[in-house]
């Protein structure tokens, strides 16, 4: 029995996946999967519960308690945990750095596991993170890398945080994105990579409409 279409993309934060991800989904009419959001997720409900976030039991614990859900907005993708609304909170530079060190952490991505593959159903999904083709959906039918320079990324970040009316300190946000792809690419637990067979984008020089375009060409050079 065909298993339901999974489009894996991974790649380094502010690389544009959020987006590239949003936008397949919906002209496909397919579900979404924000890995990355699941981490945050955890490790923000972990610092509300006074956790240590080198806790593995208490992070394992944690992770298969905690309330998750997504929900489709005009804006985006909202996320839920016990029904409220933590989008904004799990979004800040803390909170990403907070989930890479919880994401290196082995027992906690396997209880992860199995709730981010739930997500794979009928008539598809769109999964973004950073080992959704190499650990999490080893089986998608489609894989994508989408990488950009860390010098790019910190200047996106700022970019946004600049539209959101916050100060930026490109060099703090460089360093902590330097930093963060070392831990990412280096953890020995589903290390930071292209899965076999992936294409690989560059989006450093390229606009969403761009990346979208060779995104959706190698999605239909695949017969979906």
């Amino acid at each position: 029995m065909d298993r339901p279409l999974v489009i894996a993309v991974d790649g380094p934060s502010g690389s544009g996946k959020g987006e590239l991800c949003r936008r397949l989904a919906a002209s496909r009419g397919l579900h979404l999967l924000d890995s990355g959001a699941i981490y945050r997720v955890l490790a923000f409900a972990a610092r509300e519960a006074g956790l240590a976030l080198f806790d593995e039991d208490s992070l394992v614990q944690e992770a298969a308690a905690m309330a998750l859900s997504f929900s489709a907005e005009a804006d985006g993708v909202h996320v839920l945990l016990g029904g409220r609304d933590v989008s904004r909170e799990i979004r800040t530079e803390e909170a990403g750095l907070n989930a890479s060190k919880v994401a290196a952490l082995p027992r906690v991505r396997q209880a992860l596991l199995q709730r981010q593959r739930d997500f794979r159903r009928e008539p598809g999904l769109v999964a973004d993170g950073r080992d959704m083709g190499t650990v999490v959906f080893p089986d998608a039918q489609v894989k994508i890398f989408l990488d950009a320079s860390a010098e790019v990324r910190a200047q996106r970040r700022c970019s946004q945080l600049a539209a959101a009316g916050r100060e930026c300190r490109y060099e703090e946000i460089l360093a902590d994105i330097r930093a963060r792809d070392e831990r990412d690419r280096n953890r020995p637990v589903a290390p930071l990579r292209p899965a076999p067979g992936a294409l690989v984008i560059d989006s450093s020089a390229l606009g969403i409409e761009q990346v979208l375009e060779k995104a959706a060409a190698h999605v239909g050079a695949l017969g979906f």
